[in-house]
């Protein structure tokens, strides 16, 4: 015989958050390949593996409307708002163009960033 009440299926509330490996870290040089600052190149301020998104230096500028307070008038500021990292690509310092990252590993076992245009070696700026 079947139970009158069936259990319901438990609700998974908080997943786990999955860190994305990018190809970007902070301080690189990069240029925006799609979207409206197509073109444009900047140096990354902020990288967040959790998002996937990076903030670069002067692209994808939106305004932020501040409310006044006590201690600050209302103003209206300007500020880098991040963007995903497929859609930068980072800048080869040998030949000053957008380029593909190759890993590999060096002797000692560390992961070295490899530009497959010119297959120098872009070092990681920390």
């Amino acid at each position: 015989m079947k139970p009158l009440v069936y259990k319901k299926a438990k609700r998974v509330r908080h997943k786990p958050v999955e860190r994305q490996v990018l190809h970007i870290a902070s301080g690189d040089t990069v240029q925006v390949i799609s979207g409206d600052d197509k073109g444009k190149r900047g140096k990354v301020l902020r990288v967040s593996p959790k998002t996937g998104r990076v903030t670069v230096q002067g692209v994808n500028i939106i305004k932020k409307h501040q409310r006044p307070t006590q201690n600050a008038p209302g103003q209206i500021v300007t500020r880098e708002a991040p963007l995903h990292h497929s859609k930068v690509m980072l800048i080869d310092l040998k030949t000053g163009e957008p380029t593909r990252i190759r890993r590999q590993k060096d002797a000692d076992g560390t992961l070295e960033r490899i530009a497959v245009k010119s297959g120098q070696s872009i070092p990681r700026n920390r």
